[in-house]
């Protein structure tokens, strides 16, 4: 590290003159090596090694100090051309220890292979990044110290490619991370000493001509996985018929010989997962054999039958039972085991499992009150959670003081993320005496006639606007109690989106819950009480009327970095707009932002708000019988320099997004090599085809609409 006792005065003639620069009489250079550092730490590894490091003799030598140069961090740098990436590693390659480049999609192959030159490298992140089986085998020859491992395994990988030098270094990687885009084992059975492997199903089921793929191309492959070290085993799967083929060819071998030392087995599969006499015999010997910290099975694996019962439980730290049949009271006496103590639990996903807060799944209907009893003994055995969903599910509560689910949740104050239903949140069950909300779609927005003012307040109170700030609601109590939350989801129980993965986009909705009808502009202007929230999304919000809530949000939440809107308020008419362009403008560090709205005028005055977020860098749009204006889209890319990822399914002609997506390409492409644009009709029937060319790294994240919280345990991957 450099001294801090320097004499700064020496560097004035090769300052850089923002480095020079004085503020109140104190000079920047005359912090602590220690403060420099941290402000440094934040700095993107291009810019700290190719610019800031030649301001100064004094920043020259810190940028080189170890603890920056030590981990270098290019995933999400969209800055980092090829030329950049390249002179990084020749400048300081030699000194990272720990390389991510995960999902560096727009870096060829050519570039990539320079990872080579890192020949102290013990960990390195290539998801999303072109490699050919030959490249791959000659990067990973110079990688001795190598232990940590991600890859992608694409159509034409030849396993007898990798040299021997090559298989040398696999056989001593420890951590495994691997995205399959076609049927094969990858590095698997090279790697003999895995203790960590995550797999990642992405396969379709057809090739670009049509042809139908299957798992049987992977025979004659290399099919010995080495598991017997295997401390975490992960699974995620797209849909996908041919996804289930492959995973079942991964999971033979630990049926025949579960690994003695496995803590954490967990596979995420949409829909169903028919269980086989192999898997049977692999969750058999599990509850003989191993004592599990995180589990995570498909839910027809676990509906129906007692296989919780018999399975043993280590300091568990994460539990996913999303969209299972479990009833509340097998989740009380099989998992929690009556209450017993859970203080290590983490992160827990019941994400779609519409019984798990009542005792009996047999004769309860979905939309019944739940027994907050069972929640009650799931928030005191469960004490120090930190990410918890009960999102897809109707959890209605019943009058009763202290017993709403808002209070009892109120309770958890480690949360760090929370994924909702809307209508769990509603204050209390519509009474007899009360007239019934209108539906969305017939409601006259209460003070509609009045315009809200863009950019000014009409009053100090963050809830200006509405019916009153309501203090005493229970959603407003929660949010109270929960004040250093950085992740909320509030998603309609009946909600889903337009474009799911794989398949045509969805014409047709079911209503939101009758419940959610009563939350609305109040309970969003609620959030704004959250100063810690970096992402945000709400979804399927009826009774939001004017949109005001959303102007506390951007005023208060000044840590926001994603936004996802879907489906607020009248589904035939956007009311919200004003209010939107008046967040918008305060939404600072906003980086990605997702709206999916039917009959959405994408139109100037919109994309005009938009380019107030000078930190945004991704926009996906999603509307049926939706519009754009293509000179409104072209003047707002022009503007926010930022901006690499433009996602925009509407309801315009194929022609016309045709011509405005090449005509983006054709302006900005060469000064932002991450430029990624789609633009297509969301009806059209080539949709599937148009999406599946989309980097995965923004599939996943932003484009298709999806729950997030507890999705993955915690600290999955480094």
């Amino acid at each position: 590290m450099a001294s801090s006792g320097e004499d700064i005065s020496n560097d004035d003639d090769d300052m850089h003159p923002a480095a020079a620069g004085m503020a109140d009489g104190v000079h920047l250079l005359g912090f602590s090596d220690e403060i420099l550092l941290h402000i440094l730490s934040h700095v993107p590894s291009t810019d700290l090694i190719l610019n800031v490091r030649h301001t100064c003799r004094k920043l020259a030598a810190l940028c080189l100090d170890k603890s920056l140069i030590h981990t270098v961090l290019l995933q999400k740098d969209y800055q980092a051309s090829e030329d950049k990436v390249r002179q990084l590693v020749k400048e300081i390659g030699r000194e990272i220890q720990q390389l991510s480049m995960a999902g560096c999609y727009w870096l060829p192959g050519s570039t990539v292979e320079h990872v080579a030159r890192c020949r102290s490298l013990v960990k390195v992140n290539l998801s999303g990044c072109h490699l050919t089986s030959l490249r791959l085998s000659k990067m990973l020859s110079a990688l001795q110290h190598l232990r940590s491992l991600a890859i992608d395994v694409s159509p034409g990988f030849d396993a007898s490619q990798l040299s021997s030098e090559c298989k040398a270094t696999l056989s001593r990687v420890r951590e495994l991370k691997q995205t399959l885009f076609t049927p094969s084992y990858g590095v698997v059975p090279c790697c003999t000493s895995l203790e960590k492997l995550l797999l990642y199903f992405e396969i379709l089921d057809r090739t670009r001509e049509g042809a139908i793929l299957s798992g049987q191309l992977m025979v004659g492959q290399s099919n010995v996985p080495h598991y017997q070290n295997l401390r975490v085993f992960y699974a995620r799967l797209a849909p996908g018929y041919i996804n289930q083929e492959v995973v079942r060819l991964y999971l033979a071998v630990l049926s025949d010989r579960t690994p003695q030392n496995l803590h954490a087995f967990l596979i995420s599969v949409p829909g169903s997962f028919a269980e086989s006499g192999a898997t049977k015999n692999l969750l058999d010997s599990m509850a003989r054999n191993v004592a599990l910290d995180a589990l995570q099975l498909p839910k027809s694996w676990l509906n129906g039958s007692s296989l919780l019962q018999h399975m043993k439980f280590n300091n568990p730290f994460y539990f996913s039972f999303s969209r299972c049949t479990l009833s509340g009271g097998h989740l009380i006496q099989q998992v929690i085991n009556g209450g017993k103590d859970l203080r290590s639990l983490a992160s827990l996903n019941l994400s779609g499992c519409v019984h798990c807060l009542s005792p009996d799944s047999l004769l309860r209907k979905a939309e019944d009150d739940i027994d907050s009893s069972i929640l009650e003994t799931l928030v005191a055995s469960c004490c120090n959670l930190r990410h918890l969903n009960l999102s897809a599910a109707h959890h209605h509560s019943s009058e009763g003081l202290g017993r709403h689910l808002c209070q009892l949740l109120a309770r958890l104050r480690h949360l760090r993320s929370l994924s909702l239903p809307v209508c769990s949140v509603a204050d209390s069950a519509p009474r007899a005496d009360r007239a019934p909300a209108q539906p969305a779609m017939h409601a006259v927005p209460r003070g509609f006639g009045k315009k809200v003012r863009v950019g000014v307040q009409s009053c100090p109170s963050p809830f200006s606007g509405q019916a009153g700030p309501q203090p005493s609601s229970v959603f407003w109590s929660l949010l109270k109690n929960l004040p250093f939350l950085e992740h909320l989801e509030l998603i309609g129980s009946n909600f889903s989106s337009a474009m799911p993965r794989n398949e045509p986009a969805i014409r047709n909705s079911l209503p939101p819950c009758s419940r959610a009808q009563s939350v609305g502009d109040s309970e969003v202007a609620a959030i704004g009480q959250l100063a810690f929230l970096r992402h945000l999304t709400l979804a399927q919000l009826p009774s939001v009327l004017t949109g005001s809530g959303l102007v506390s949000i951007g005023l208060q939440c000044q840590q926001l970095r994603s936004l996802s809107l879907a489906n607020l308020g009248m589904m035939g008419k956007v009311v919200y707009m004003p209010a939107l362009s008046d967040m918008l403008k305060h939404c600072k560090r906003l980086r990605d932002l997702r709206l999916e709205q039917p009959y959405f005028s994408a139109n100037a005055q919109f994309f005009q708000a938009l380019s107030q977020c000078p930190s945004l860098q991704r926009l996906c749009l999603v509307s049926r019988s939706g519009t754009l204006q293509p000179d409104a889209v072209l003047a707002f890319m022009a503007r926010c320099l930022h901006v690499v990822m433009c996602h925009l399914f509407t309801g315009e002609s194929l022609a016309t997004c045709k011509s405005l997506q090449q005509s983006l390409l054709r302006s900005f492409q060469a000064e932002r090599p991450a430029l990624n644009v789609v633009i297509f009709p969301l009806l059209h029937e080539g949709l599937t085809d148009v999406i599946r060319d989309v980097p995965l790294v923004h599939l996943d994240e932003i484009t298709l609409f999806k729950s997030r919280v507890a999705e993955e345990p915690p600290n999955l991957w480094w």
